[in-house]
């Protein structure tokens, strides 16, 4: 079927992580250890965990602060500063997450064609300006962020705002992840529906690409 819309998911297919980790972000222990040196190294795996599980659990998008709470707790960090929370919660010097290499290159080429371009992402608020900073933002004609809209994938509310955000039907859109049970929910929801696979083990029962530059073949 034509594809007049893309919905694009944001980490895994057009930005990955500086330093190989998404969360918490990679000077997490540097700026925490300017304000308190004395923390136990050795403790970051067992505290990154209990962040990750405070994530999981959410039904939204947890706050940013929550998370860095759940984290210092464990490190022994029971009433953290609110300048901390504070630092943490500015954006980074340099992006803490990067385009893929081919991404940019991708996106000239879809805008080029006229083809209406979507982030539809569960994230904190800043994706915004994340995109902005990393050149991407001009791309798209929408944006559909979790912690923005109150709810995360595979919630309809999600897919549907981004079909709307581009005025189009579902069936016209073709959305792109890297988690295959979001995409087999867009599917099932009158999507077009493709996986992201840069590492691991490809669906058997969906399309799937290894980067991102294989999406131009398959819209033209």
């Amino acid at each position: 079927m034509p594809v007049r819309g893309l919905l694009l998911d944001a980490g895994g297919v057009l930005i990955g992580p500086v330093g190989g980790r998404w969360n918490p972000r990679f000077d997490f222990e540097s700026v925490v250890e300017r304000r308190l040196p004395d923390l136990p190294r050795d403790r970051y795996p067992e505290a990154f965990a209990a962040g990750q599980r405070l994530l999981d659990a959410a039904t939204g998008t947890a706050a940013r602060a929550d998370y860095h709470r759940a984290i210092l707790r464990v490190l022994g960090v029971d009433r953290p500063d609110p300048a901390l929370l504070a630092e943490l919660e500015q954006p980074s010097a340099a992006p803490p997450v990067e385009p893929y290499p081919e991404v940019p290159a991708v996106l000239d080429e879809l805008r080029a064609r006229g083809v209406l371009m979507a982030v539809v992402s569960d994230s904190w608020p800043d994706l915004a300006d994340l995109l902005a900073r990393l050149g991407l933002r001009g791309y798209f004609d929408a944006l559909v962020i979790s912690a923005l809209l109150g709810c995360r994938k595979p919630d309809p509310r999600m897919y549907r705002a981004g079909s709307d955000g581009l005025g189009l039907a579902p069936a016209d859109c073709l959305f792109v992840d890297d988690d295959p049970e979001l995409v087999r929910a867009a599917v099932a929801l009158g999507y077009q529906g493709l996986a992201v696979v840069r590492a691991g083990q490809p669906p058997a029962d969906l399309p799937w690409i290894a980067t991102l530059a294989d999406l131009v073949a398959l819209t033209r």
